[in-house]
């Protein structure tokens, strides 16, 4: 067997460790109050629902479609990215099982052996670490300063070298619900762009963008491939339309981007290792039929507000998270473990947050029922 495979079945995220904990103890009857899973339980749009009832009559609905997914669709996704003020075309556009199989893909096309370097600011999904180093590459992080977790960029501009293949930015971002503004992004492209031409070679953002469409302060919204051209984008509807166990999404690749043709090339060849040879095809139906209309996501900032209201009351030190579904608090004495472990005890599951990059705090997710969130903040009082 492989080994270091193994090894990742046999220990679970610390996410998924948290929540399976919490499924079984629900399964005995226990009040649990599960902070856990970036779950969404936003109304999935009906229009949704009603599209994809319409598919399921369809004869063939369920035929294999090519690599890259239906051209309908694919159509539909550069229209709808076309707002950004940047050209993108069908023909740059894969649809993909998820944002997982579309990030993985692309690390594997930009890497070539255990020297090539991605890059991400932290704090970062945990898992990128994962996807990375399955494709033999090598995973590197840049840390963050204060409470706003803003990227240390004197550090980013140290790291980068000769290997360094990409950078990824998750913005809205997972852990913090960070939106990096447009003068963050544009000191980042910044260094970007002198460093490329440093190594006469391009260094790529990987844009991963599940949580684009849930931002709390509009103006706060930004399009990293308006501004740095070299910007791959991945994407998953899992969140904007509440649809997280279906595994669907994109690459895209503005057309402006650099060495468009051999990069398209080696995303289709990168999927098709990984068996990822196309994107369910009653999804796919659904993209055909796309509307920009999203979940109500108004559940997730009210959340947030009343949590942080709650813990700052009882003295935490929390940031306050500008989109996504999450929320970070520090642990009063400094160790995330312990905390979490303490909070378990009374059925109150919290993520620590060392794995993704920022020790000494806890992730919330802020997805959940208000009646989760006001047993939540009768627990942290009881914790304190």
């Amino acid at each position: 067997m492989n080994e270091s495979m193994k090894t990742l079945g046999e220990n679970r995220s610390e996410i998924r460790e948290l929540f399976e904990y919490g499924k079984e103890l629900s399964k005995k009857g226990l009040c649990i109050c599960d902070l856990t899973l970036g779950n969404p339980t936003a109304k999935t749009p009906d229009w949704v629902t009603e599209t994809l009832k319409a598919g399921l009559a369809l004869p063939h609905i369920h035929d294999y479609s090519s690599i890259q997914g239906s051209y309908i669709a694919r159509k539909k996704m550069a229209n709808s990215l076309s707002k950004y003020g940047v050209a993108f075309s069908a023909e740059n556009i894969i649809l993909t099982c998820g944002a997982a199989s579309s990030l993985c893909a692309v690390f594997k096309a930009l890497t070539n052996n255990e020297k090539d370097e991605i890059i991400a600011l932290s704090p970062y999904f945990p898992e990128y670490k994962v996807y990375v180093e399955g494709v033999n590459a090598k995973f590197k992080t840049v840390g963050f300063y204060g409470d706003d977790f803003s990227p240390n960029l004197s550090q980013l501009e140290e790291k980068i070298n000769e290997n360094t293949r990409a950078i990824i930015i998750n913005s809205p971002n997972n852990p913090s619900g960070k939106v990096f503004s447009k003068e963050q992004i544009g000191l980042i492209a910044e260094i970007l762009k002198k460093k490329s031409t440093t190594y006469n070679n391009p260094i790529y953002i990987v844009s991963d963008e599940p949580y684009r469409e849930i931002v709390f302060d509009k103006e706060k919204a930004v399009s990293i491939a308006s501004i740095y051209p070299d910007t791959i984008i991945c994407y998953s509807f899992s969140k904007s339309l509440s649809i997280p166990g279906e595994r669907i999404g994109y690459i895209a690749l503005p057309d402006r981007i650099c060495a468009i043709n051999d990069l398209y090339v080696a995303l289709l060849g990168s999927l098709r290792t990984m068996g990822y040879v196309c994107a369910p095809s009653v999804f796919q139906y659904l993209l055909e039929n796309y509307k920009e209309e999203f979940s109500d996501f108004s559940i997730y900032e009210s959340n947030k507000n009343t949590l942080l209201s709650c813990l700052k009351k009882l003295g935490f030190t929390c940031n306050n998270p500008q989109g996504a579904f999450y929320l970070m608090v520090k642990a009063p004495n400094g160790n995330s473990k312990e905390f979490s472990e303490k909070a378990k005890k009374i059925g109150l599951l919290i993520v620590p947050a060392d794995s993704f990059g920022a020790e000494g705090w806890l992730r919330i997710a802020t997805c959940v029922s208000k009646e989760t969130v006001a047993l939540a903040c009768s627990l942290f009082e009881k914790l304190v």
